[in-house]
């Protein structure tokens, strides 16, 4: 019988089935956060129970910390980063604190560390754990009951998920990137449009990211509804796998971590890699967005009430105008970083763009790498050097920052961001802030601009 990945996934992971028709799964490794995590140790304390793995567990600080200074901004962040500590050192759990050399975002350093390989099921309070699809690995996001669940017994209660794949074939255009793919994908899928599906992309756009990209495409899966984000496992995967502290420690000898060539899909969609060209969003969802050489969409470009009455309320919220051009659109601050866009490949392309360039007047640049090491390596290559000559502010400490208001960097009531970020929702990085997405190098284009501008206009510049 020909198999889906996923299915390969879930059947290699399954303990047993349960009277109601989920099953129960077993889960190989488990991250957890300051911020997820303190309600399931207190769920295990009063039933007086303790962790059965710990070493198939990590606990990480990366979304309330502040990213100035390695000292917690507040007394709030304090206690959770305090509780979190101590709750790993009682129950025998690594923790990568503020400080550590290790420290990141959970989704940057557990790949960093070769925590992460084909064949894996992988949980994390985080609905953004989907980003190791990018592995062959089967990663999803769990709440507070079922962080307790797995702290107890490595396990968790499992619904299958039906199959979606989504082909992207062909070379895409000048200045694309992966995140430039998924963005594309959430545009023709929809928010939501992926909801009760585990999906796997597939085809030679695909296949030819780096595994910097296809953590990119994956990561923000969950931004169509995606509760399982995968990608098959090959060369490239295999050569990301080496040279890392715990590479090895995960290992599934053998297997085939590949959709069977006649597995059966329930869902189809693809998507030709030609269209696939520098975005941005303009509205308040993740699948409102436009080449950046179009204009924001009018009424006249939709026909049911409730899209028209969606665009009206996004275009209120933004601050926009129908039929406004995308590249009119004066931005106050540039944002590099988050699980998504935070890596030494995303400094490197925004630094690009940056090399003898500076910040427009006016607009504020912050740049977040992703985990300790990460910085490191970026200063060594003396990408830091870049970004302060060009007005960035290089933050010391990795975190989660402006991709959301949980901790001390928000955006005010009104202020517009050009930002590598997931999520444009209203109010995510700060009541009443305005979040355009895309690329880091677009970031740092429309940094350097003042407004949202075209990549291209830069790298041609560059090349001549």
């Amino acid at each position: 019988m020909s198999l889906t990945l996923y299915d390969k996934l879930v059947d290699a992971h399954k303990v047993c089935d349960l009277p109601d028709g989920d099953m129960l799964i077993y889960v190989d490794f488990h991250i957890m956060n300051e911020y997820t995590s303190p309600q399931a140790f207190s769920g295990l304390d009063t039933k007086d129970l303790t962790v059965w793995r710990p070493e198939a567990h990590l606990a990480v600080v990366d979304h309330v910390n502040a990213t100035r200074s390695s000292e917690p901004h507040d007394a709030a962040s304090k206690l959770l980063i305090d509780n979190l500590e101590a709750n790993c050192t009682k129950q025998g759990i690594a923790f990568y604190g503020l400080g550590d050399p290790r420290q990141g975002i959970e989704h940057v350093i557990v790949p960093e560390q070769g925590l992460v390989a084909p064949g894996m099921l992988i949980a994390c309070g985080d609905s953004h754990t989907t980003t190791y699809g990018a592995f062959g690995a089967l990663g999803f996001g769990i709440g507070t009951s079922e962080v307790e669940h797995v702290l107890a017994t490595q396990t968790l209660r499992y619904k299958r998920m039906k199959t979606m794949r989504v082909t992207v074939d062909g070379d895409i255009a000048l200045g694309g990137t992966a995140k430039d793919i998924i963005m594309k994908v959430v545009q023709v899928v929809g928010a939501g449009g992926a909801n009760g599906y585990a999906v796997e992309f597939a085809g030679s756009a695909i296949s030819n990211l780096d595994m910097a990209g296809r953590m990119t495409v994956c990561n923000m899966a969950v931004e169509l509804g995606a509760r399982a984000a995968l990608i098959a496992a090959d060369d490239v995967t295999a050569a990301a796998l080496q040279g890392h502290p715990h590479s090895g420690q995960f290992e599934f000898i053998g297997e085939n971590w590949a959709s069977d060539e006649a597995a059966v899909f329930d869902k189809e969609f693809t998507i030709t890699g030609a269209e696939i060209v520098p975005l941005i969003t303009w509205g308040t969802s993740p699948d409102q967005s436009v080449p950046i050489t179009a204009r924001v969409p009018s009424g006249s470009d939709y026909v049911s009430p409730k899209d028209k009455a969606a665009l009206g309320r996004a275009l209120q919220y933004m601050g926009l105008s129908e039929g406004q051009s995308a590249q009119s659109i004066e931005i106050d601050t540039a944002f590099i970083g988050s699980c998504t866009n935070s890596r030494i490949e995303d400094l490197r392309e925004a630094a690009k763009i940056l090399e003898g360039r500076h910040v427009a007047t006016g607009v504020e640049a912050i740049v977040v790498p992703g985990s300790a090491m990460t910085r490191l390596k970026a200063e060594a290559e003396g990408l830091r050097a870049i970004f302060e000559a060009a007005g960035f502010e290089w933050r010391p400490e990795a975190g989660c920052s402006m991709c959301l208001a949980m901790n001390d960097d928000i955006a005010m009531d009104g202020e517009r961001v050009a930002s590598s970020t997931n999520r444009n929702f209203e109010g995510r990085q700060g009541r009443g802030a305005r979040t355009h997405l895309m690329s880091p190098a677009m970031v740092a284009a429309a940094a350097v601009t003042g407004h949202l501008a075209d990549v291209r206009d830069f790298t041609r510049k560059t090349s001549k």
